[in-house]
């Protein structure tokens, strides 16, 4: 199973697909859409958006995993967050991927083994679990870790129902 995890932000928008087989988890592709340089915000939308169509045409993943919105002291911030995870739902919808939500404390447990870890240890994770060269961006990583999450929940859901 190919997924395609989301870490989604109003400026830059991580994502990573890996592939599943079993219990076996490989790196497939990751990177970040960055809108922060057009001032309209409308439009960033729209890039997130259709950025994240260009992803999913050239990897076809099956599922993607987004990461959910934490509730953030700055309530414009966490508008506009919800904005662009809403772009990137869309996106998801739009192309007829499931869409599965975890929050960020799930992810950090899932990848790092500790709710509270630092984006470091979860970038260091990252690289160890999926066998990279090199470190990705802290939000290409943080994308990627959505997906094993998801990767360890279906695998989970699977070993329940069989």
């Amino acid at each position: 199973m190919r997924i395609l995890g989301i870490d989604p932000g109003s400026r830059v928008t991580g994502y990573g697909v890996i592939a599943t087989h079993g219990h076996e988890i490989g790196f497939i592709a990751c990177g970040t859409i960055r809108t922060a340089g057009d001032p309209d915000f409308s439009r960033r939308l729209l890039t997130i958006f259709q950025d994240l169509c260009e992803v999913i045409s050239i990897h076809n993943p099956e599922v993607a995993a987004v990461e959910d919105m934490f509730v953030d002291r700055n309530p414009r911030s966490a508008l506009k967050l919800g904005h662009a995870r809403g772009a990137a739902v869309v996106a998801a919808l739009h192309n007829n991927l499931t869409v599965f939500d975890y929050t960020a404390r799930k992810v950090k447990q899932a990848v790092a083994g500790y709710g509270q870890a630092e984006k470091r240890q979860v970038q260091h994770m990252v690289r160890t679990l999926l066998e990279l060269d090199s470190i990705p961006s802290q939000d290409a990583a943080d994308a990627l870790a959505v997906a094993i999450c998801h990767a360890h929940h279906a695998a989970f859901q699977r070993g329940l129902h069989a």
